[in-house]
């Protein structure tokens, strides 16, 4: 059973890193410190597990269930644990929803079906109300839509048959920009029953949150979670300068972390983990390759810039 009955996924939900050593395997003692040190920010909802930020495209189902089973056994009686179902196929993704359930997860982060939404799935709605039915019918869990951005994105006339067909589904982290975001935010938030959006626009998170989504499921959490909760409560509060001046201290961040090319985006943040003392090792797995000396010299001057320290943003009260 879920440890967190009912969850409804909102506020501000870091995305945490997966820590390795240098033959690669997963690094527990170090994982379970840098879930802990995240765990440990007043003002979080919940914590994602098994997500972009995690690399579990790198991670067999084997080690998924580890990596559920690590952060339950380590921060799960403190905070609803969301966990990613990465799947191409239906009854696969059906199979770990159950067992997220059986271990104690209090959500589900459903990956679109890559393979299919690259030979244009989004035209045809069923296929995606086919595949959430298909993992709703395995599990009580609530579930978070990951709408991908542009041409890889559920279609207005898809979410809004899983909204009215799927009552499991409550939420939604959303990838995309601009008008599409806003229209998600407007139109998704008004639905026929409650829903939330998630932004997931951190290289612009505070245009993003001044549209109105209910929360943020975040990467940079695992890094800036405490800078992400102020900003969150000052734009939810209507108080624009608390709100600009917390995204000065974002900033840096945003422009290091989210610079081209985005596959890049989670190992620098891991390399500002270790620059920060709180994970001893910015080791990630093939395909995805350290970053440039260079660049980890633009992450260190980000970290400064933004006056980030072990425990989180120094005099964060003082400067906003």
């Amino acid at each position: 059973m879920p440890r967190f009955k009912d969850f409804v996924p909102h506020g501000v939900i870091p995305a945490t890193l997966l820590a390795f050593n240098d033959d690669f395997s997963i690094d527990e003692d170090s994982t379970r410190a840098h879930l802990s040190h995240v765990a440990g920010v007043e003002g979080i909802t919940a914590i994602t597990v098994n997500g972009h930020a995690s690399e579990i495209h790198a991670c067999s189902a084997d080690e998924q269930q580890r990596i559920l089973d690590v952060s339950l056994d380590e921060v799960g009686d403190r905070l609803p644990l969301i966990t990613g179902v990465w799947a191409d196929g239906s009854h696969e993704a059906a199979r770990i929803a159950r067992w997220s359930e059986a271990a104690g997860a209090s959500c589900l982060l459903v990956f679109p079906p890559q393979p299919i939404m690259m030979m244009q799935g989004q035209m045809k709605p069923d296929m995606g109300v086919a595949h959430f039915k298909t993992i709703a019918d395995a599990t009580d869990l609530p579930i978070i839509v990951f709408q991908y951005p542009d041409a890889y994105a559920y279609r207005m006339e898809t979410m809004q048959r899983l909204i009215d067909e799927v009552p499991q589904i409550v939420a939604m982290k959303d990838w995309n920009m601009g008008q599409v975001h806003e229209r998600h935010v407007r139109e998704l938030q008004s639905a026929s029953r409650p829903f939330n959006v998630l932004s997931t626009n951190s290289a612009w998170l505070m245009s993003s949150l001044t549209m109105g989504a209910k929360g943020l499921l975040s990467g940079s959490g695992s890094v800036i979670a405490d800078l992400q909760v102020a900003l969150f409560d000052a734009v939810r509060a209507g108080d624009l300068k608390r709100a600009q001046a917390i995204n000065d201290r974002i900033y840096p961040t945003a422009q290091c972390f989210y610079a081209p090319p985005a596959t890049d985006m989670h190992n620098r943040m891991k390399e500002a983990l270790v620059m920060l003392g709180r994970m001893p090792s910015a080791v990630v797995r093939p395909p995805l390759t350290k970053v440039s000396d260079a660049e980890r010299a633009a992450i260190r001057a980000a970290i400064e810039l933004a006056g980030l320290g072990y425990e989180g943003a120094e005099m964060l009260k003082e400067a906003a």
